[in-house]
């Protein structure tokens, strides 16, 4: 039986969002983990004002990205995202490898944030670090350090699948508290940081610059979760698209901010002394050890929204996949009494139940294997922005950026340009190419896609209809099978 089987479950999705749900989804997803333990390590590679440049251009990379899929968004607002928009303007197949690809960096986020739960909560308590069982690259992992990233996974997922509605109360709590702490930083820094401290401004060279820049699609993945839940916000489809704006913008903000309170706290030289520069900085300006602990417990929010909104958006989309025949029906099937993509969150949720069992670190891996494919996926939709505009100019286009000439066209080759020259910056050779670890995990995704892939029909043109297209071809294949 199929998953889209009315007599045995409702095929839509919930509309319960409203538009600050919406915005602290995308902007809490942005807001994880990476500015609590990579921002010492920028201010030592790139010096202060040189980090600050590397996000600022990050962001106005994103910001392109997410100018484009703002009016995608409110043209298609559609669970899935991505999905949907490629389905329309390439066909079936790319759509497969474009949602394959952003689900990949959602998925591996969502493990990402269940080891660093536990490596946060360590900070507080150094005792959770008990009862060895092995080593990880030559780090020893704790069975309680592990069960405490375990049961933040079981949290997480018991929410999303108690419906997106009760997911996004707990979201908006954990971001205003985030925010609270970020106008203290504001505060310490203002009344007590010093500018001498910032010194260097810059250091010399670029390497420290592509350092910082090479992790924008981790720091700033998240915005498209709005995307991904369109189909659950209850607000007009051209508000969802200037909430993807206005989220870039607040992410942007907050890591400017981050950077410029930190290194107005202490020296270089200090902060490379630190356990977590960002943290024992916060302490520094207040003189306190509760205040860390405060801005750790802050730490322990970013993850929280992030793993919630990661998690959000993955399973949107590998519902989408399923709901379109790309993925077993299974992956397609609704709660029965909360209409939420219960089997995809049970899935995705329980890859971040393994992932503290492999120790701190997966955390480097996990980032660095996940934002090639991010970046896969932030180019594709960029392809079918400019196609879209070109073979459908009369689609119906809530929001449209750039105006009624060619404006949107040129931030569409702006999107498409800066997102294919940050994929070059991993590539072997490059200053800041990745490791062999993250193209392993990078080629064990690829190549789990690779079996689904070659399942999907080819031959069916794209289009509003192609999505049903396949559905039926794949049906039609499943009886033909059963036959005999």
């Amino acid at each position: 039986m199929s998953s889209q089987d009315s007599s045995q479950q409702p095929v839509k999705l919930a509309k319960t969002l409203t538009n600050i749900d919406a915005l602290a989804l995308g902007f809490g997803a942005m807001i994880g983990f990476g500015w609590v333990v990579l921002t010492g390590g920028w201010l030592e590679s790139a010096g202060t004002m040189g980090a600050v440049a590397a996000i600022v251009v990050g962001g106005a990379i994103m910001a392109a990205v997410g100018l484009v899929y703002s009016e995608l968004t409110s043209a298609m607002p559609l669970a899935g995202g991505v999905h949907q928009y490629v389905l329309r303007g390439l066909g079936p197949r790319f759509a497969f490898i474009g949602s394959w690809a952003l689900a990949g960096g959602y998925v591996t986020i969502v493990a990402f944030e269940a080891v660093a739960f536990p490596r946060t909560v360590a900070y507080i308590f150094p005792e959770i670090n008990a009862i060895p069982i092995w080593e990880v690259a030559g780090h020893t992992v704790h069975l309680t350090w592990a069960l405490i990233g375990v049961i933040g996974g079981i949290v997480i997922t018991w929410l999303n699948v108690r419906g997106v509605k009760q997911a996004s109360i707990a979201q908006n709590f954990t971001v205003i508290f985030l925010l609270v702490v970020g106008v203290l930083m504001i505060f310490g820094s203002v009344t007590r940081g010093e500018a001498a401290n910032m010194e260097p401004l810059f250091t010399p060279g670029t390497a420290g610059f592509f350092t910082v820049l090479i992790a924008i699609p981790f720091l700033f993945i998240g915005f498209d979760v709005i995307p991904q839940s369109a189909e659950e916000v209850n607000v007009p489809a051209r508000k969802i698209g200037r909430l993807v704006i206005i989220s870039v913008a607040m992410a942007t903000a907050w890591y400017i901010m981050v950077v410029l309170t930190t290194s107005s706290a202490m020296g270089i030289d200090e902060l490379a002394q630190t356990d977590i520069a960002v943290a024992d900085a916060f302490g520094a300006l207040f003189n306190s050890q509760i205040m860390a602990n405060i801005l750790i417990a802050g730490g322990i929010a970013g993850i929280l929204t992030s793993w919630n909104s990661l998690l959000l958006g993955a399973s949107r989309l590998v519902y989408s996949m399923a709901r379109t025949g790309m993925l077993p029906a299974w992956f397609g099937t609704l709660h029965p009494k909360y209409r939420t993509p219960a089997n995809a969150l049970y899935f995705i949720g329980g890859l971040s139940l393994i992932a503290p069992f492999f120790g701190e670190n997966m955390l480097t891996w996990l980032v660095d294997s996940g934002a090639p494919s991010i970046i896969i996926a932030y180019f594709m939709v960029s392809v079918i922005f400019i196609v879209l505009r070109r073979r459908d100019p009369g689609m119906s286009r809530p929001l449209r950026i750039g105006g009624r000439g060619r404006g949107g066209e040129l931030i569409g080759w702006t999107a498409l340009v800066l997102t294919g020259a940050l994929f070059s910056v991993y590539l072997p050779g490059m200053p800041s190419a990745l490791g062999w670890q993250p193209w392993l995990i990078f080629a064990i995704w690829w190549g789990i896609g690779a079996l689904f892939f070659f399942r999907v029909p080819t031959g069916i043109t794209p289009g509003p209809n192609a999505g049903d297209e396949v559905l039926a071809t794949v049906e039609q294949r499943r009886r033909e099978k059963a036959r005999g």
